[in-house]
């Protein structure tokens, strides 16, 4: 525990020195931070990381040098007097989905925010949708599929702000954070905007010079170390294939613990026989790929602390990759930019080269992820198979294996399976996420895979419907096998919740709702 302070308090100095970016309440508050989350002060360490401090942090850390409180109530006491906990949302009842769905839109819609002094939030210059629950602020990857219910509504004028917080943050940040919260700004999320961006309306030739000049920004952060690893083999995001080809890895800027799963973190490298920066580099890379936490980053199933999420070139994060390069390509053409397209279309021509000969497996008939140790795909059957047909870079023959690879395999009675593997991670069986059903139902739609797409999207509109009529709530995951509450992970499921509302209103916009699912 020392050795964790020490270490925290040597990274605050370092980086409010340097002025690059907001600190995190880690690097803040050092030794009072590692206590507060080490001791489990709060049930859920998500709610110190976003407390709002009512003073300035050196006048906090004196009181604490000075008082030094000891055990849990000592604790809590202090952190009381010197910050603002967050309090949760709540929900109203409706008559029935859609309804219910529509009338959550202002509960969870924020208006434009100026963080508070000793805030750990960003700011953000319009009015945005939080996904409910502990997640108080925007996400990254979360916003896409929140989108495509606010569409549904129509409420575009949200999909338009939300478009211009998140142009707001890559001119700032020089990316799209995890989050908008100092302790997310290390990394990022799978990359939506070059999809986001398309569902807009706007014909402003302004807002698509912005908007442009955002994703190629955000391209460059995910690519900046391409040199590096041409030397290397694999340099911060970037991989360099066998062939000399150039993939993207998940990864993180930070090797210290989570500042909103702090104690679990330090646990977690605690159990593992590894250097504990390695452990908390791959646990954060892991929740840059926004799947926190799954079979897929694990040596072994059955254990956290063997998750390698850096060892892994993933097949999601490359699909979106190439969707990205494609998405300048054709908008540097439309801006009469014929350099830039030429770059862009060459880059996606490589990287989807590169995809099809090292993240397909026609033996297997599916799309995986590639293992920088061992030289081939890992063995996991997971849902992000389908992104590849989602992106619109799978063949026809690729896509037809894939849906019966999908249909014998991760068909589940309420909607898509998430992996085959139980392992009390929530990103494994048996829980179904609403993003990847809507990756799922999109990407088979894509490639005339009808009847596949209808039964995963029926299915899953059913079972958010009869948790609903349950419960009256929308949670974050589902139990896609019992048709249930989802579980697993971290910390409880969350209701609220801004991507199963997205994604349940747009898929009943093209599928109805069905009769309750059966067994």
């Amino acid at each position: 525990m020392k050795a964790c302070r020490a270490l925290i308090a040597a990274a605050a100095l370092l980086l409010t020195a340097a002025g690059e970016r907001p600190a995190s309440p880690a690097e803040l508050y050092g030794p009072l931070f590692a206590a507060v989350q080490e001791g489990r002060v709060f049930e859920d360490g998500k709610t110190f990381a976003d407390a709002i401090a009512r003073s300035d942090a050196a006048t906090i850390m004196q009181a604490w040098q000075r008082e030094e409180p000891q055990g849990t109530d000592a604790l809590r006491a202090f952190v009381e007097r010197h910050f603002i906990l967050p309090d949760a949302a709540e929900q109203a009842p409706a008559p029935d989905l859609v309804t219910h769905i529509r009338e959550l839109w202002p509960q969870l819609a924020r208006p434009p925010l100026n963080p508070p002094p000793g805030s750990t939030a960003l700011a953000l210059p319009a009015p945005y949708v939080v996904p409910g629950g502990r997640f108080r602020e925007i996400y990254y990857w979360d916003s896409y599929f929140t989108m495509l219910g606010l569409k549904a509504d129509g409420r575009d004028d949200l999909v338009e702000t939300m478009l211009a917080d998140f142009t707001s943050l890559v001119e700032r940040y020089g990316h799209v954070p995890n989050g908008t919260r100092t302790y997310y700004l290390s990394r990022s999320q799978p990359p939506f905007l070059a999809l986001m961006i398309g569902l807009s309306g706007s014909d402003s030739p302004t807002l698509a010079a912005q908007r442009l000049a955002a994703l190629r920004a955000e391209h460059a952060w995910w690519m900046r170390d391409a040199a590096c690893a041409h030397a290397e083999g694999a340099c911060g995001r970037v991989v360099r294939m066998p062939d000399g080809s150039l993939l993207n890895r998940y990864w993180d800027d930070k090797d210290t613990p989570r500042d909103e799963s702090w104690a679990e973190d330090v646990a977690t490298a605690r159990e593992s026989n590894r250097p504990a920066a390695e452990v908390w580099r791959a646990l954060r890379a892991g929740a840059e790929s926004g799947w926190d936490f799954s079979s897929r980053w694990l040596a072994d199933p059955a254990r956290l602390a063997t998750i390698r999420t850096v060892q892994i070139v993933p097949v999601d994060l490359n699909s979106l990759m190439w969707v990205l390069e494609t998405t300048v390509a054709e908008r540097c053409g439309a801006a009469g930019d014929q350099p830039c397209a030429r770059d862009f279309t060459r880059m996606a021509e490589r990287r989807r080269a590169a995809i099809d000969r090292y993240l397909w497996s026609a033996d297997d008939a599916r799309f995986g992820d590639w293992d920088r140790e061992g030289e081939a795909l890992t063995p996991v059957l997971s849902a992000a198979t389908l992104y590849p047909l989602f992106a619109g870079h799978a063949s026809e023959q690729q896509a037809a294996a894939v849906a019966a690879t999908v249909r014998q395999h991760l068909l589940a009675p309420g909607g898509l399976r998430t992996t085959l593997a139980r392992t009390g991670q929530q990103w494994d069986a048996p829980n179904g996420w609403a993003p990847l059903q809507w990756i799922a139902v999109a990407g088979l739609e894509r490639h005339g895979e009808r009847e596949l797409a209808q039964a995963v999207a029926t299915r899953w509109i059913a079972n958010v419907d009869r948790v609903w009529r349950d419960t009256g709530k929308l949670l974050e995951k589902y139990d896609v096998e019992e048709l249930k509450a989802g579980g697993g992970g971290e910390y409880p499921t969350q209701d609220g919740f801004g991507w199963t509302n997205g994604v349940t209103r747009a898929l009943i916009d093209s599928y109805g709702t069905p009769p309750p699912a059966t067994m």
